[in-house]
């Protein structure tokens, strides 16, 4: 699947941070249950390529991506994990070079309509607008439509269950990223269920 296909997969792709090893696989079954199969694991934790493995061992449904890549060694590490493609929460010559070398498809963070235009013309068409709601929300992202309409953005940051549809809303906006879907207390307790009853509610936002 190239990044096009992967954005317009789900509406919401969740971002995950692992605390537990023993979490991730019954969380992305939780997740892909509820119609949600476009999955972020990011590297926030120490057991976010363990969780990456995992997945991609156990959840084949799942369409999983590796999160908070800024070094470019973690690349490779991510693809071999079996990670399909990256996130990025900026963009750098060595990150580009490094999403080439490795092969993994990239949306790269961006703030600016400056940061947009330099990721154009790296080659990049769809972008991760972050951090979100701090970088003006869904004002800036229809504001940025105007002068600069051929790019695609998946807005990730702030941005919640309440107000997801509101950026879904935008005629430049493919998907949203989230970390709603994954509540820290329903990871600790177990509570599966609550994840996959969240992966509907959102899968139902399209």
């Amino acid at each position: 699947m190239n990044l096009l296909e992967i954005m317009r997969a789900s509406p919401v792709i969740p971002v995950i941070a692992i605390d537990d090893i023993r979490h991730a696989v019954p969380m992305a079954k939780a997740l892909v249950a509820g119609g949600i199969r476009v999955l972020e694991v990011t590297l926030r934790t120490q057991h976010g390529l363990a969780a990456i493995r995992a997945i991609a061992e156990q959840v084949p449904e799942a369409i999983l991506g590796v999160g908070t890549l800024t070094r470019r060694e973690e690349f490779a590490q991510a693809r071999d994990a079996g990670a399909v493609f990256g996130v990025s929460p900026g963009l750098t010559t060595a990150l580009i070079h490094a999403a080439s070398a490795s092969g993994l498809p990239l949306l790269p963070g961006v703030m600016t309509p400056s940061e947009v235009m330099a990721a154009r013309e790296a080659g990049f068409q769809q972008v991760k607008l972050f951090p979100a709601v701090p970088a003006g929300g869904v004002g800036m992202l229809n504001a940025i439509a105007g002068p600069i309409p051929d790019m695609l953005f998946c807005p990730t940051g702030g941005i919640t269950q309440e107000t997801a549809a509101q950026f879904l809303a935008c005629k430049n906006v493919a998907c949203v990223g989230g970390s709603w879907l994954t509540p820290k207390d329903a990871m600790a307790a177990g509570d599966w269920e609550r994840i996959t009853a969240l992966a509907k509610a959102a899968s139902a936002l399209r």
